[in-house]
């Protein structure tokens, strides 16, 4: 079972349920209402690998930016 809290915790940011944590040159995006939803995406945005649907990944793309902004590292500004 997926621990909610722990991923909570360690993100950088949470927006409307999705945790952003960074790992490496990496973003990972855990829907933490789905917590088996996880995207991975590049710095630049571009996608890795996901289990979302579409509709999921289309809505934690749109908070990406506003995440980004909050993050404390200007490489992913």
């Amino acid at each position: 079972m997926v621990d909610v809290e722990s991923i909570a915790n360690d993100a950088e940011v949470i927006i409307c349920g999705f945790a952003f944590l960074k790992k490496d040159e990496f973003i990972k995006i855990v829907d933490l209402n789905n917590a088996h939803g996880v995207a991975v995406l590049k710095k630049d945005g571009s996608l890795i690998e996901t289990n979302m649907d579409a509709i999921e990944l289309n809505i934690a793309r749109g908070y990406l930016s506003n995440a980004l902004e909050y993050m404390n590292e200007a490489a992913y500004a």
